[in-house]
């Protein structure tokens, strides 16, 4: 009976599709976050925390990776899969690197520009690489997310360049994780294998100049707990993406520098004149419009899957 089985198949799409943006939404809340953590780890500067990020995620990595029994397919990768791997592993450090040093350095709402303009790298590359369509309502989004950008970035006054290198690093390693041929967890881990011992190597170079073993337990297992806070929102990010179209997880990455301009302002206490407020109101324009022709695309969804009477 064919109405059934598209009827079926149309049902676990919509599953899948409403999963993937649920695991999307809940890693940008998560990394919009941050900035009330990575200051906790002071007086570790950057470069000793990002090792720290690194060292620490490739043991939690190898921890779950042997739970789940999931080994056997990083020794079965491909070696133009490892590069792959080692292309996203680059991307996601220098990422890492720059957003620490931004949030400790005092620059929360910069960075968050560089999260606001990033799913516009996003949306171009799903349209020009994985020739992806964007529907009538999406196109409103993000010309309206457009102007918010450049509304933002005129306003800031020089080359945002903590913004571009956060956007364009991440969009690309978006990408990646996108066809990468392994699911989300093999793909962290493969990920920390690769920066694992580069990260190990550096911390054993600082030796005494860092601050793990001067500063007391409590500063020990903040840096430690790096590992499960960096974990757990990628491994998020990485079931999304590969459940839900490129674009649309490009959209979602928008709750994140919400948060995130929230704990600049309203916390750090950054500057927020009455143009970053004007670009941060059409940001919220652009969410209303995308959510409004999301809802409207699971509406027609499920009358597809409704039951034939």
């Amino acid at each position: 009976m064919p109405p059934l089985t598209n009827s079926t198949a149309t049902s676990a799409g919509v599953h899948q599709d409403n999963k993937g943006i649920a695991l999307g939404a809940g890693a940008y809340v998560i990394w919009g976050m941050f900035p009330a953590f990575w200051p906790l780890l002071a007086p570790a500067d950057s470069g000793e925390i990002l090792a720290h990020r690194i060292a620490w995620s490739l043991v939690v990595m190898a921890l779950l990776t042997a739970v789940l029994g999931r080994w056997s397919s990083l020794r079965t990768l491909s070696a133009r899969g490892w590069l792959m791997v080692a292309a996203a592993s680059a991307l996601i450090a220098a990422n890492w690197g720059v957003y620490i040093y931004a949030v400790n350095s005092g620059h929360v709402v910069e960075a968050a520009l560089g999260y606001f303009i990033n799913p516009l790298v996003s949306v171009v590359l799903g349209v020009l690489v994985l020739r992806e369509r964007l529907r009538g309502l999406q196109y409103a989004a993000l010309g309206i997310a457009v102007t918010a950008v450049v509304v933002l970035a005129v306003d800031y006054g020089r080359l945002p360049w903590i913004s571009l290198v956060l956007a364009c690093s991440f969009g690309v390693y978006g990408l990646i994780k996108k066809t990468v041929p392994l699911d989300a967890t093999s793909s962290l881990t493969a990920e920390s294998i690769v920066l694992g011992p580069i990260a190990v190597g550096y911390l054993l170079w600082l030796g005494s100049a860092g601050t793990f073993h001067s500063n007391g337990w409590g500063h020990a297992l903040l840096l430690a707990s790096s590992g499960l806070v960096t974990a757990v929102p990628l491994m998020m990010f990485g079931a999304g993406a590969r459940r839900v179209p490129l674009t649309t997880m490009g959209m979602l990455q928008y709750l994140a520098p919400i948060l995130q301009f929230a704990w600049g302002v309203f916390v750090a206490h950054e500057p927020m004149p009455a143009s970053r407020w004007f670009g941060f109101g059409l940001v919220w324009a652009a969410l209303a419009v995308f959510t409004a022709d999301a809802l409207h695309s699971r509406r027609r969804s499920r009358l597809l899957v409704a039951p034939i009477e």
